[in-house]
């Protein structure tokens, strides 16, 4: 597990395909190129990164043609999973928080309309 290529397709999908996505979302709303999505929180969009880590399929494809050596590819077979699971359970966790803090900023704004009748 510690060997470069499994390090790397780790790093890659789990940390590299977040940053890209989150990164070039956020350069095109500021160049003016996108518009953000209304009634998306930055978090709610940030677990939607996280999400794009889950790159299970195409990943074990590609490797398979990079590599013929059975020893690297069991090394593949090793990191893909690990990053798509690590993907899947971060962006849950992240889109879990961004749930919750939506519902209370939603209840609190019942609540001061409710005090206010």
């Amino acid at each position: 597990m510690t060997a470069a290529i499994p390090l790397g397709i780790i790093g890659g999908l789990f940390l590299g395909e977040q940053v890209g996505v989150f990164g070039a979302t956020l350069a095109a709303v500021r160049l003016g190129i996108a518009q953000w999505p209304s009634g998306v929180s930055t978090i709610q969009f940030y677990g939607a990164a996280i999400l794009t880590g889950i790159g299970f399929t195409m990943s074990l494809f590609i490797g398979m043609l990079a590599f013929e050596d059975e020893t690297v590819m069991a090394q593949v077979r090793l990191g893909v999973p690990v990053a798509s699971a690590s993907s899947a359970s971060i962006a849950a966790l992240v889109l879990l928080v961004a749930a919750r803090a939506r519902l209370r900023e939603y209840s609190t704004g019942l609540e001061k309309r409710s005090t206010a009748l």
